[in-house]
C-alpha cells in the first residue's frame, strides 16, 4: 500500500467566516491522505487551522501526522490497520486519528463496492442495529437512496443539513438567510456572542420577522456568554422559538454548581447543546448522565474520526439523548465523512454545510439542494480527489 499526503487552503468566494471563538478565518487549511492499495483508493481529510477549538496549531498537527505515517506499517491489510488503529497509533492527536480513520473507511468501503454508510450499517452492538443506508429514517431527516438529478442513473445518499449565518452586518445576515431559504435550506443557525447581547437579540428578532415560522432557528454563542448572565439571556430569546442554544457558556463554567450546565439546563426555556464541551469520554458520560436535559454536538475532528463518532452516537441514541452530527467548515471529503456518519446514526440534527460554496476544493461530488447534502452512494465516501489541485507534501511506501 502507498500513502500520500497533500495540503490545500480552501476559500469561499462569497462568504466570510467569523465566529466569537475563531475571529475572522481567511481560508480552511486542509490535509489530505490518499491511500492506494492495488486498484483501490481511500481518501481522508482533516482541517488543521482550528486551534481555537482544540488548541493544536497547524504545524503541531502536520508534525503528528508525519510521525504517524513514518511508523505506519503499510504492508498490513487496511482492515487490520483500521481494527488496530487505537493500538498502533496510541497517543496521536484526534485530528491525526480522524485523517487515518476516514481514509481507511473510504478504502475498505470502495474495496467492498459499498458506501461508507453501508459499511457502517453492518456492525451491531448494544446500542442496537443500525439500518442499512436507504431505509426510512426519521421523518424530519430522511436518509434516502434515490435517483440522481437530471435523469442520471447513479443513486445518492442524502441527509438534511442546517446552514450557519456567520457574523456580518445585519443587512448581510438577512441577505444570506434569504439566499439559503431560496435554495430550500430552512434550518438556520445564527452565530452570536461577538458583540453585545442587544445586537444578538435584534438579529434573532429580525430573522423571525422576515421568515416567521418558515424557518427552524437556532443560535450558537461558542462559549462566550458570562455564566451569570446566561439564564437571563436564554429567557429573553425564548420568545423567538429557538430550537436549541449551542454552547452558551465556556468549559470553565460548566462545573459551576450554581451557573453550570446542569443548573442552566434545568431552568432554561430553550434546549441547550454542547459543542466545545464535547470532545472526550468524560464529556460524553456527563451528557448522558444529564438524562437528555443537555444535547450533544459530535464532530469527527474532536472525536477522532468516523469510528469514535459513530460509537458516541450509538451511546447517545441508546440513552435517548438528542444529538447533532456536525463539522467545522471543511472540504468535501471531511464533509462526506460526517454525512455518512449521519446516515448511519440518524441524529436529530445535522450540520453538514462545510463544503457548500467552496471555490477551489480539490474534492468533488457533494451536491447541496433543497435543504439536503447529497453524495453518490455507489462506493466509499462518494467523492473524487484531484491531486493536481493540492500541494504534494510526502509519499510513503511499504
Amino acid at each position: 500500500m502507498k500513502a500520500t499526503l497533500y495540503r490545500a487552503a480552501l476559500r469561499y468566494p462569497h462568504l466570510r467566516l467569523y465566529t466569537a471563538s475563531s475571529g475572522s478565518v481567511a481560508a480552511l487549511d486542509e490535509l489530505y491522505l490518499l491511500l492506494e492499495d492495488q486498484a483501490f483508493q481511500g481518501l481522508g481529510e482533516v482541517r488543521v487551522n482550528i486551534a481555537y477549538l482544540n488548541g493544536y496549531s497547524p504545524q503541531q498537527v502536520l508534525d503528528d501526522v508525519l510521525r504517524c505515517l513514518r511508523r505506519l506499517d503499510l504492508a498490513l491489510d487496511p482492515a487490520q490497520l483500521l481494527a488496530g488503529l487505537d493500538t498502533w497509533a496510541a497517543g496521536i492527536l484526534a485530528p491525526t486519528r480522524m485523517l487515518l480513520d476516514v481514509a481507511l473507511h473510504d478504502l475498505l468501503a470502495r474495496r467492498q463496492g459499498i458506501s461508507v454508510a453501508g459499511l457502517l450499517a453492518r456492525p451491531r452492538d448494544a446500542g442496537g442495529a443500525v439500518p442499512p443506508c436507504g431505509e426510512t429514517a426519521r421523518e424530519r431527516h430522511p436518509v434516502a437512496i434515490a435517483p440522481a438529478q437530471d435523469g442520471a442513473s447513479s443513486p445518492v445518499v442524502s441527509y438534511r443539513t442546517n446552514q450557519t449565518l456567520f457574523w456580518s452586518s445585519r443587512e448581510q445576515m438577512l441577505q444570506q438567510a434569504e439566499a439559503y431559504v431560496d435554495r430550500g435550506f430552512t434550518e438556520l443557525k445564527l452565530r452570536v456572542g461577538v458583540a453585545g447581547f442587544d445586537q444578538d437579540l435584534d438579529r434573532v428578532a429580525a430573522l423571525r420577522r422576515r421568515f416567521g415560522a418558515g424557518i427552524s432557528l437556532a443560535a450558537d454563542a461558542n462559549g462566550q456568554w458570562p455564566a451569570r448572565e446566561a439564564l437571563a439571556r436564554l429567557r429573553a430569546l425564548a420568545a423567538y422559538d429557538l430550537r436549541y442554544m449551542e454552547q452558551p457558556i465556556a468549559d470553565g463554567a460548566a462545573d459551576d454548581p450554581e451557573h453550570g450546565y446542569a443548573a442552566l439546563a434545568a431552568a432554561s426555556p430553550i434546549p441547550l447543546m454542547l459543542d466545545e464541551s464535547m470532545s472526550s469520554e468524560a464529556d460524553l458520560a456527563r451528557v448522558i448522565g444529564l438524562g437528555g436535559k443537555v444535547w450533544a454536538h459530535l464532530k469527527l475532528v474532536k472525536m477522532g474520526g468516523i469510528g469514535p463518532a459513530l460509537a458516541a452516537a450509538r451511546r447517545l441514541n441508546a440513552a435517548g439523548v438528542p444529538f447533532m452530527i456536525g463539522q467545522m467548515n471543511e472540504g468535501a471529503a471531511a464533509t462526506a465523512a460526517a454525512l455518512h456518519v449521519a446516515c448511519a446514526s440518524r441524529p436529530a440534527y445535522a450540520e453538514l454545510y462545510g463544503a457548500d460554496g467552496l471555490g477551489n476544493d480539490p474534492v468533488a461530488g457533494l451536491i447541496y439542494q433543497q435543504g439536503l447534502v447529497c453524495s453518490p452512494c455507489a462506493s466509499g465516501l462518494g467523492v473524487g480527489f484531484d491531486p493536481a489541485r493540492a500541494e504534494f507534501i510526502q509519499e510513503f511506501c511499504k
